[in-house]
Formats: structure tokens, C-alpha cells, sequence
């Protein structure tokens, strides 16, 4: 199998990725969730509910759960957690995520069936093989899996689960999992406070193999303190040994003053720009020489897998927890900071612990902000998604879909595709816009010329850069 074959994807020089490196939403939404606002209130999102089972396509129906706990604090991270190596106060939050479910499910209307389920954190497999029996029998009660081709997945951290737990996974129904590692090398792994050696994360993988997960990813940071080119490729080399279906390789953003963790780690001990340009390059050519496919920004799947296949097809989606193989569904989350998109609204709840508790105590549904979209919205979620997914968009599907003139509606963004043409970053053809291989790397900052909001408030600066 050629390189060709596997990636698709051409790395760009450095004056180049200089010019086209800004900062650009990922669009796990569109419009991004900084948009989102207390405007759109519990009741809005009771209405959403209770209008899916009218809805002319009715889409399958997902299930996030947002499990905030950790037993440690990893200093890069930036996600909603709670550290606490109390079990008491799990046990409770899973009590509230089934009377949770139950509000949800007094609105819902259509599927009750799920076609995918995903469990986020924090770690989830902070819980015990009780707790994780329990929140599995709590939720499938009231929202059944699918009896084939559904996605079940949880988010795994290795120093919490071991061969048993993985066991245990297997057996509540759990089918694809995704393992946090980061890096494998130790000075690293102190420098984060994440100690995990090699041998178990091995441990874990070669459970979930035995056991018949059907799908395992590997999360990788780039630009983490410590992190030189020459330890970084000894990490691939890890990762290419134990053989992952999946890789998310994502980029260290260093925000202290917006994540309390990371002031723990030493600005001097970070690479400098142009090397963690290269830790990311040198990783892109390893990974696409050996069987992996650039699906986008971050991501990588073995030719075979369903991810690539998706790609390769046009049938790929993107949702809240990144490239999906699933058709459009719509997504109920439960659980602390969870966002839920049905139909055309989005619905978030609060960050905090407390806050979403007491609503659900109260017995009303936790929504405290989200959207709704308008006729333009979905308009530009629809074109903006399929260039992150496919590197295409075919003018005619975005006209036959919402009765427009494309090269009309959009005469403004194409126009500043120009540069990137110019760079051989994008091509424009009478009935389509490609992104070629060279441009795949600033796929975000294609996609965010057709993305009004930011066009009419210039507040790209919040996001991270591309690289």
C-alpha cells in the first residue's frame, strides 16, 4: 500500500503554514458553542424534544454521558472535571443521571432506540465495575441499545482500568473504547502528572482485543512540556507497535489563565513553535507511511476502518465528540456541562456540578443556554461540515438540499477562497470546492470563510491556531 493510498494529505513549508496558521473554530457545531446563549431556555429545549417524532426524517437517536471524575489532575488538561477519590459522591451523580434521563424522556418523542451511546469526562472509568454495571442498567432501561449496528463507546484511561474493568466493559454492552495516553514518555508523564507506563497501556489494549471491542482509539498531545521531536517519534513507535484502529493527535494549547491545571506546568519547559510544528509533521509521515488514513485536523483511522470508509464514501459526520461514521443523529447528553443537539437546537447544561444538580433535584430539565437555528444556520452548518469532513462540497447538493444559487448565496466567501487557491490549498471548479491535499492542514480555516458569525464579529482570536 503506497503512502498515496493511506493519506492524501501534503504537508505544507514553513512561510506557508506561517501565512495560513490562525487561530479557527473546530466546528464540533456549527455555530460554535461560544454562541450559544441564555436566551434558549429549558422550555425551548422541551420543545425540541417533544417535536422530534414530528420531524419528516426522523434521525436515529445518541447518548452522551458527561462523567466528570478523576482520580488525579493531569496539568494539561482542559476538560470539565471533578478531582475526587470519593466514590460517594459518583454513586449520587449517577442517581441524578437516571432521574435526569427521565425528564429527558417525559418530552421525548420518536426512537427511543440507541444507535450510538458515548461516555466522556472527566474519566468514566473513574467508576467501579458497580457503578459502571449500574449506569449502564440505569440508562439502557430507559433507552435501549440498539440490537445491531450501534456505537457504544467510553473514553478510558488505563491507570483505571485493567483487564477486569475491561471485562466488565465488554460485558454491560460497551463495544469501541478510546484510550487516553498523551505520551508515552516518562519525563513527560511527570512533567503532566500523568504516570503511565507502556506496558499498561498494552495491558488494557490487548483486554480489549481479547474481549472483542470492535474499535479502539489512541488520544496523542503534541507540545507538551518535555516533548522533543526525537521522544515524540519514540512514542509513535509505541503506538504503531500496539496498533490502535484510531489516533486523535491533538495540539497542546498552553492557556493558563483559562485552565487552572496548567499553571503547574513551566512555560520553559515547552518546545518552542517550530519544533512542535515539526513533532506534528514528523508524526503525520510516520502514521500515513504505516496504514493510516489523514481523516482530518487531528485524526487518523486505518484504511480498513469504518472512519476511513465513511470518508472515502462521503458519508462521514462530525458532532461534539469529533468525526462520527454514524448518519446525522440526534444526541440527548446527560450529565454536568453536556451539550445535546436535536434537530435544529442546541441545549447545554451548566458547567457546574451544583447548578446541574439542583435543577435535576428539582425536577426540571438542567438547560441553562443553547440555540436555535435559522434557515442561514443550517444553510452553513451543512456547508461548513461537509468541507471538515469530505475536503468537498458539491454546489449541486447544497442547492438540490436548500433550493439556492450557490455561486449567488456565497459570492462573498468565495472570494476569499482566492489565497487559497492561489497557494494550491483549494481548487474551485464550476460545480464543486476541493480542498487539495495541501490544504487538508488548514481544513478549519477553510471551512470558517463561510462561517457568518465570525465574519460579522472578527472573534477568531478566542480559538486555537491550527497548529
Amino acid at each position: 500500500m503506497t503512502n498515496s493510498e493511506t493519506s492524501g494529505v501534503e504537508l505544507p513549508d514553513m512561510d506557508l503554514l506561517k501565512k495560513f496558521d490562525v487561530p479557527a473554530p473546530r466546528y464540533t457545531s456549527y455555530p460554535t458553542a461560544d454562541r450559544f446563549n441564555a436566551e434558549f431556555t429549558a422550555e425551548d429545549y422541551a420543545r425540541a424534544l417533544a417535536g422530534r417524532g414530528t420531524a419528516k426524517e426522523p434521525a436515529p437517536l445518541s447518548l452522551y454521558v458527561h462523567v466528570p471524575f478523576c482520580n488525579d489532575v493531569c496539568f494539561y488538561c482542559g476538560c470539565n472535571k471533578i478531582v475526587t477519590r470519593d466514590h460517594s459522591r459518583s454513586a449520587a451523580y449517577i442517581d441524578l443521571i437516571g432521574q435526569e434521563a427521565d425528564l429527558v424522556k417525559a418530552h421525548l418523542t420518536g426512537s427511543q432506540e440507541l444507535e450510538q451511546l458515548h461516555f466522556g469526562g472527566g474519566t468514566p472509568t473513574f467508576l467501579t465495575e458497580d457503578e459502571l454495571e449500574l449506569m449502564m442498567d440505569t440508562l439502557t432501561k430507559r433507552f435501549p441499545l440498539a440490537k445491531t449496528g450501534g456505537e457504544f463507546s467510553i473514553e478510558v484511561d488505563p491507570r483505571t482500568c485493567g483487564p477486569s474493568k475491561v471485562k466488565k466493559l465488554r460485558e454491560i454492552g460497551l463495544n469501541r473504547m478510546s484510550l487516553g495516553v498523551q505520551d508515552f514518555n516518562p519525563d513527560v508523564q511527570k512533567a503532566v502528572n500523568r504516570i503511565q507506563p507502556f506496558e499498561m497501556t498494552k495491558e488494557t489494549m490487548d483486554a480489549a482485543r481479547a474481549e472483542g471491542f470492535h474499535s479502539i482509539n489512541m488520544d496523542l498531545i503534541y507540545g507538551l512540556p518535555k516533548q522533543t521531536r526525537e521522544t515524540f517519534a519514540q512514542t509513535i513507535d509505541q503506538v504503531l507497535e500496539l496498533s490502535p484502529d484510531r489516533i486523535a493527535l491533538y495540539h497542546y494549547a498552553h492557556l493558563p489563565n483559562h485552565f487552572k491545571p496548567q499553571r503547574r506546568i513551566l512555560p520553559a519547559d515547552l518546545p518552542d513553535t517550530v519544533t512542535k510544528v515539526h513533532i506534528m509533521f514528523d508524526a503525520i509521515k510516520r502514521l500515513t507511511a504505516n496504514g493510516y488514513r489523514y481523516i482530518g485536523m487531528d485524526h487518523f483511522a486505518k484504511i480498513d476502518d469504518e472512519l476511513s470508509r465513511a470518508q472515502i464514501e462521503g458519508t462521514l459526520q462530525r458532532n461534539f465528540q469529533g468525526y462520527s461514521t454514524k448518519a446525522e443523529c440526534d444526541m440527548v447528553a446527560l450529565g454536568v456541562s453536556s451539550i445535546s443537539k436535536i434537530g435544529s437546537a442546541y441545549a447545554c447544561n451548566p458547567r457546574e456540578l451544583d447548578d446541574w444538580a439542583a435543577a435535576i433535584k428539582e425536577g426540571r430539565l438542567a438547560t441553562n443556554r443553547g440555540y436555535h437555528l435559522n434557515e442561514d444556520d443550517e444553510l452553513r452548518r451543512y456547508v461548513i461540515m461537509k468541507i471538515m469532513c469530505n475536503f468537498e462540497l458539491k454546489k449541486k447538493d447544497v442547492e438540490d438540499k436548500f433550493g439556492i444559487h450557490f455561486d449567488e448565496v456565497f459570492a462573498y466567501e468565495l472570494g476569499k477562497m482566492k489565497p487559497y487557491v492561489h497557494h494550491d490549498l483549494v481548487e474551485l471548479y464550476p460545480d464543486r470546492l476541493v480542498v487539495l491535499p495541501k490544504g487538508k492542514i488548514f481544513v478549519r480555516a477553510v471551512a470558517m470563510q463561510f462561517d457568518r458569525y465570525l465574519r460579522e464579529s472578527n472573534r477568531a482570536g478566542g480559538y486555537s491556531r491550527i497548529a
